[in-house]
């Protein structure tokens, strides 16, 4: 097989070409197990009868079983006892094919849209025993009139069965062990990454960070949004056109990128069912002081589907020194307590007081706090639950569970295990890290989580770090900022549809897209890490399902049934309508049918409904549809490894190939091929279709001879259309030229750079390299924040020139313009 790579020379070394190349010409098949109704296999709830040899993993249920077995006897009493011996084995395999897990490549149904076959396809050899002793059951087994047309002749009717993928055919299937390896587990690539898919559930949403369930047997779902509009959803994903919540006049935020107030947690009483009453989370502006405040509000009694918003009663609310770091997170957990997760108070290290705020027990900030809601409409808004950690220490306020966190960002209940109920009643958290690391904590009562002392595993401020007294938890998994910079917590799966994924805990990061997960090792109380991948090739070939996701990874959710899902955008601004939900979808395996199947109560509707619909595509990328050949160019066919000879035609599809896949890669298609290594760079499947390719410098507006420019100067490079309005930002400082890192970048930081080039609008903060990689220069400036007046970025806050933690991939750039909408 070496002709191809020798034919290709130096491309060989792109991983998008040579991915599909060993795709094409080392692996002779894509796993992808599918049933005849369009959707993975599964495994028997109960034993089957008749076709046994898919009793553990297949297509079929018992009741299938049952009337694949009808037809059976059906069939066979039409013979003698000679014709029974003969004939019955060949018809059962033929019949129970039908429960194979590669039913749909047997009877080639893999599309929908295509007729299925009425026999499965066969290898020749089978077919032509079949047809010399059993071809008289043909039109018994099948009222096809082209099979019928065929059935006098053995080549023409064998030819009828072949099927285009010869590796699917029946029985050699059984026997090929790329086929029948590792089938009904979640599927990983080289590297170990898990492929899993997706279903996309709602779009155009600004900024979604919460979706919540109010448990009244409706299955209704509510997105948040960060400017505090929630809307309500029905279980057939259409959308009420009234919203749900309206307290975008109350809710402190605005448009610039990765601000982080706003409209922040929802979640509905336990026994809301009864009362009506949900919390919010959300921040407010009191003067010229800036707090989070924590409400209850009550559904309005005219409409389940409507908050009466003359309901809000203020529980609490806490002074925040700073605009960031505001936490969010609200939640019922399994005592029944409402637990609130503040951040620190903002800025960086918390700099509050000798020890900062989240050591500190007296103040709210940097805490997980636990208060009781129950029986509140007469007496105090809230009560302190007995048994909290501190209520009887001097000092301390009585509203804290747990202490020591900096951050956290989306936390969760887990369900439990659905059989033993292992695990059920943890609480997992996401705590966003300061400069080196990212964690995910189980909050225990009583516990001190380590921050500002500790980040991740590591010291942070060393005095506090090596003082006795310190006790803290240490994480359950720590992950370097490398990998991303904005933990987002997320859930541990004990949905139904998907068995392979109970016990998994899934999160994100926000910063890098990349989606991971941490499963308990029973043996060793260790956490074991997987990151999770979009499939690739044919894994997420299923009806409606997809493979790519918006990057920025804002929170994760269960729905009233236990399935998972997130919540993720293009734009991180609270007014950007690019926010999507997807859910999470195990291609190797679902639950079998009707074990997961509700009745949702009903819901009155009064408001206009609005009919979901889906915007995004399954990527990949289009090869040529001839295949390689060496011997017979009219009918070609794959070449013997032992053949070392190419053919003309061989070159000119390898050609082909090549010609299409470097102009894909140059077009920087997003592609669901993994990455060829787990370096620092984030996995291309969370990246978004159409990002720009990088192009040459533009020319500047000194000639090259002119003096070495001022400290400070900028330019833009990378617009593959050489447009002069954007591009990667690079600035001359220190006598050199270099790229600027995208941690903090936001539009205050784009307007300095657009003004100095002339430009009346910062029409966007581009990030991720949206235009390149400016791999040929250094990275000058990181963690760039500016108030927007500056002369240059130099005047702006930053780490200090040379100075960074990030990577090329993160390089930041601008949209400018002197109308205020961008010209694509």
């Amino acid at each position: 097989m070496l002709y191809c790579c020798d034919l290709l020379g130096g491309v060989w070394h792109s991983p998008i070409i040579r991915l599909y190349l060993l795709a094409y010409f080392i692996t002779p098949v894509f796993l992808h197990p599918q049933c005849l109704d369009f959707k993975p296999p599964f495994k028997p709830q109960d034993d089957l009868q008749f076709c046994a040899t898919y009793r553990n993993f297949g297509c079929c249920d018992s009741a299938k079983d049952t009337e694949l077995m009808a037809k059976f006897y059906k069939i066979m009493d039409n013979f003698d006892y000679y014709g029974y011996a003969s004939c019955a084995g060949y018809v059962q395999d033929l019949l129970c094919q039908e429960c194979s897990p590669y039913a749909a490549h047997l009877f080639d149904a893999e599309d929908p849209s295509t007729p299925i076959r009425t026999l499965p396809g066969l290898c020749p050899d089978y077919c032509s025993q079949f047809w010399l002793k059993c071809r008289s059951t043909i039109t018994l087994l099948s009222d096809d009139p082209q099979l019928a047309e065929a059935e006098p002749d053995q080549d023409r009717f064998c030819q009828h069965l072949e099927l285009e993928d010869p590796d699917y055919c029946y029985p050699h299937l059984l026997s090929n062990e790329q086929l029948t390896q590792n089938l009904g587990r979640v599927r990983a690539d080289p590297e170990g990454c898990l492929q899993l898919c997706l279903e996309e559930i709602a779009n155009g949403l600004r900024n979604p960070l919460a979706m919540v369930y109010a448990n009244d047997g409706t299955h209704r779902f509510f997105i948040a949004e960060q400017v505090g509009l929630v809307w309500t959803y029905l279980p057939d994903r259409s959308k009420l056109e009234k919203p749900f919540l309206n307290i975008t006049k109350a809710v402190l935020t605005s448009p610039w990128e990765g601000d982080e107030r706003g409209f922040l947690g929802m979640t509905f009483h336990p026994n809301y069912k009864y009362n009506r009453k949900l919390y919010v989370y959300y921040s407010v502006e009191i003067g010229f002081d800036e707090r989070i405040r924590i409400s209850e509000f009550r559904v309005s009694p005219g409409d389940m589907n409507v908050v009466d918003h003359g309901s809000e009663r203020i529980i609490l609310e806490v002074d925040e020194p700073a605009s960031n770091h505001n936490g969010g997170m609200v939640m019922f957990a399994d005592d029944g307590y409402l637990y609130i997760f503040t951040g620190d108070g903002g800025m960086a290290g918390d700099p509050f007081g000798k020890y900062g705020n989240s050591q500190n027990k007296s103040a709210l900030l940097g805490k997980v706090l636990r208060i009781d809601v129950d029986d509140n409409d007469r007496g105090p808004l809230y009560r302190i639950p007995s048994d909290n950690p501190f209520v009887h220490d001097r000092g301390a306020r009585p509203e804290v569970y747990a202490y020591g966190v900096r951050n956290m960002w989306r936390c969760s209940v887990d369900r439990g295990d659905p059989l033993t109920k292992e695990g059920k009643g943890r609480i997992f958290c996401g705590d966003v890290g300061q400069n080196k690391f990212e964690e995910i904590d189980i909050i225990e009562k009583g516990r001190n989580y380590g921050w500002r002392a500790k980040e991740g595993f590591s010291c942070y401020d060393k005095k506090l770090c090596t003082n006795s007294s310190l006790d803290d938890v240490l994480p359950i998994y720590a992950y370097p900022h490398k990998m991303g910079k904005s933990v987002t917590g997320g859930y541990v799966y004990r949905g139904c549809e998907y068995p392979n994924l109970n016990g998994m805990y899934i999160f994100g990061d926000f910063m890098s897209g990349r989606m991971m997960s941490l499963q308990e090792n029973k043996n060793t109380g260790q956490w074991d890490y997987h990151e999770i991948c979009m499939g690739m090739g044919l894994t997420c070939a299923f009806p409606g399902l997809i493979n790519n996701y918006y990057q920025y990874i804002i929170s994760f959710a269960e729905d009233e049934a236990g399935e998972l899902y997130f919540m993720s955008t293009g734009v991180p601004s609270a007014t950007s309508p690019t926010g999507v939900v997807y859910k999470l979808v195990d291609p190797s395996r679902r639950a079998p049918p009707r074990q997961c199947h509700y009745d949702p109560l009903p819901v009155r509707v009064k408001s206009k409904l609005i009919k979901f619909k889906p915007k995004e595509t399954l990527t990949g990328v289009e090869l040529p549809t001839k295949q390689p050949n060496l011997t017979l160019p009219e009918e070609p066919v794959r070449p013997h490894p032992t053949e070392s000879a190419e053919s003309e035609s061989d070159k000119d599809w390898l050609q082909e190939l090549m010609d299409i896949l470097k102009e894909q890669e140059a077009a920087a298609v997003t592609t669901t091929l993994p990455p060829t290594t787990t370096t620092t760079k984030p996995p291309r499947h969370t990246r978004r279709k159409n990002r720009r390719k990088k192009g040459k410098h533009r020319s500047e507006s000194r000639s090259a001879s002119a003096a070495v420019p001022l400290n400070g100067v900028v330019r833009l490079a990378g617009d593959e259309q050489g447009r002069d309005d954007r591009g990667r930002v690079e600035i001359f400082a220190n006598g050199e030229w270099g790229t600027v890192c995208d941690d903090l970048w936001n539009t205050k930081n784009a307007a300095v750079v657009c003004r100095q080039l002339g430009f009346r609008f910062a029409l966007k903060a581009s990030k991720h390299s949206e235009f390149g990689e400016g791999k040929s220069l250094r990275i000058l400036l990181d963690d760039v924040q500016c108030e927007g007046t500056e002369e240059s970025l130099l005047g702006c806050q930053h780490t200090g020139v040379g100075m960074h933690n990030c990577a090329h991939y993160e390089d930041a750039g601008v949209i400018c313009g002197n109308s205020d909408y961008v010209d694509a």
